[in-house]
């Protein structure tokens, strides 16, 4: 009973760090080329633009987001930065966000995180 106790603790603790984590925003799409990490990418990629104060001076270039909607996910490769994007917002590569949404959408609510 002990182990199973600890075992459902240490769940709930993994869980409330993955939450803090998290972020709530808006995912739009758009058309990548050379991006502020320095690299040419297509739309075909799955990539993502970070909002300014996220990408800051570069430090998440390369790492991953992996992002969430409607119980489909995507994991994109953060190449850029979004300045007319929200705090929480992302801006995503074509191919990336038709995971997620028809791009008919335009614009989808995400819930996402850094990998």
């Amino acid at each position: 009973m002990k182990f199973s106790n600890s075992l459902s603790a240490l769940l709930v603790s993994a869980n409330l760090m993955l939450a803090a984590k998290a972020y709530k925003g808006d995912a739009t799409f758009y058309d990548p080329g050379l991006g502020a990490c320095g690299h040419t990418n297509q739309a075909h990629e799955l990539v993502a633009a970070l909002p300014s104060a996220k990408y800051g001076s570069g430090d998440h270039c390369s790492k991953h987001v992996g992002i969430h909607y409607k119980g489909k996910y995507v994991k994109v490769k953060v190449v850029d930065k979004c300045p007319g994007c929200g705090s929480n917002d992302l801006d995503i590569s074509p191919s990336a966000f038709s995971h997620l949404a028809s791009q008919d959408l335009g614009r989808i609510k995400v819930d996402w995180e850094f990998l």
